[in-house]
């Protein structure tokens, strides 16, 4: 039977959220929270004999120390294989995830593997170095991310023959490899440029990037004389979230009236966002929507003005769809309230 060590955060871990975010490594013996779904769909062939735990917070601020107290924890078990996650759409720990299983390959050389949704930004920086299981966005995903994740475990264990993303459920890394196709190139390609023609769904073999390109405005020619706004996805709302903007996976924008404010106070504003420890950005608002900071150049006629409002939403696990809607109807009303430059501030 192979031995497994599991990675988890605070949160799938069952000690707390945000609040238990700044908790260091621990470790336990056998499985916690999603750990029994995992020795289940091993049946039989692995088990997990221990379960790391960070918190994602202090993972972010202490990456280094960190990585070689989460590496000694796992030595100590001397796994076959080394499960992280799954993180679905939340930042940091998908992050954590990969930044510790590939540390794990690389430095005890075992097999490991994560799961995590599409745009997470722990796969555009891992996703060529270890593989990642496609997840859904949230931990309603987790029934079937954890079967994947498990049977391609197995599979790196025992040294098996990995197939294509598609047959084992793991984003594509960019590797391409050699195989013997049943019929020639310039037939397969003539065959997709038929179905092409006729509006028949083909498959194509070499997939391009898709490049989001967007063209520079040019300079603004007299910043002393613009009228600039203030846009955030870290979650800045009036107290008591008005719009009932979502922690993660926002759906809606907020439009506030700042007309009159030159300080944002912790009895008047506070942030919606779910993905980082809000104590700061409750303690002073300002941190993450400077409007004291703009007030200031604006007395000082350093900028023309600052637009009576300002949007605010929560990128943690927002959509790029919902992101780009966001953006283009903000965007809209700005420019017909002649605003010519806009700051956008995050976490």
């Amino acid at each position: 039977m192979f031995k497994v060590v599991h990675y988890l955060n605070q949160f799938f871990a069952n000690i707390g959220g945000e609040e238990k975010a700044h908790i260091p490594p621990e470790v336990r013996e056998g499985f916690v929270g999603p750990g029994m779904a995992f020795n289940n769909a091993f049946k039989g062939e692995a088990q997990i004999v221990a379960t790391v735990i960070c918190g994602d917070s202090y993972f972010a601020e202490n990456t280094q120390d960190a990585l070689k107290q989460i590496i000694e924890m796992v030595k100590k078990y001397n796994p076959d294989i080394f499960i992280a996650g799954p993180a679905f759409n939340a930042g940091r720990y998908g992050t954590a995830c990969a930044t510790i299983a590939k540390a794990v390959k690389d430095e005890l050389g075992i097999p490991v593997v994560t799961g995590m949704y599409i745009e997470n930004p722990g796969v555009d920086l891992y996703k060529k170095d270890i593989y990642i299981i496609s997840t859904k966005d949230n931990a309603a995903g987790m029934r079937e991310a954890v079967p994947k994740m498990a049977a391609l475990a197995l599979k790196l264990a025992k040294g098996e023959e990995i197939g294509t993303p598609d047959q084992e459920g793991y984003i594509e890394r960019g590797i391409r490899k050699n195989y013997f196709a049943s019929e020639r190139g310039s037939k397969r390609a003539v065959d997709m440029l038929i179905k092409k023609i006729k509006g028949e769904p083909f498959e194509t073999e070499f997939k391009m990037p898709i490049f989001d390109r967007v063209a520079p405005n040019p300079a603004i020619k007299d910043i002393t004389k613009a009228k600039i706004a203030l846009v955030t996805s870290g979650g800045i709302v009036p107290k008591g979230n008005p719009d009932r903007i979502e922690s993660s996976s926002a759906s809606k924008f907020g439009k506030y009236d700042i007309e009159g404010v030159y300080d944002l106070t912790s009895e008047t504003f506070e942030t919606a966002h779910g993905g980082y420890d809000p104590v700061y950005a409750n303690q002073d608002p300002d941190r993450v929507l400077p409007v004291d900071v703009l007030r200031e150049l604006e007395k000082e006629g350093k900028i023309g003005s600052l637009h009576r409002y300002y949007y605010a939403t929560v990128g943690n696990g927002t959509s790029v769809k919902n992101a780009a809607k966001f953006g283009q109807e903000i965007a809209k009303e700005l420019i017909a309230d002649g605003v010519q430059a806009v700051i956008l501030t995050s976490t």
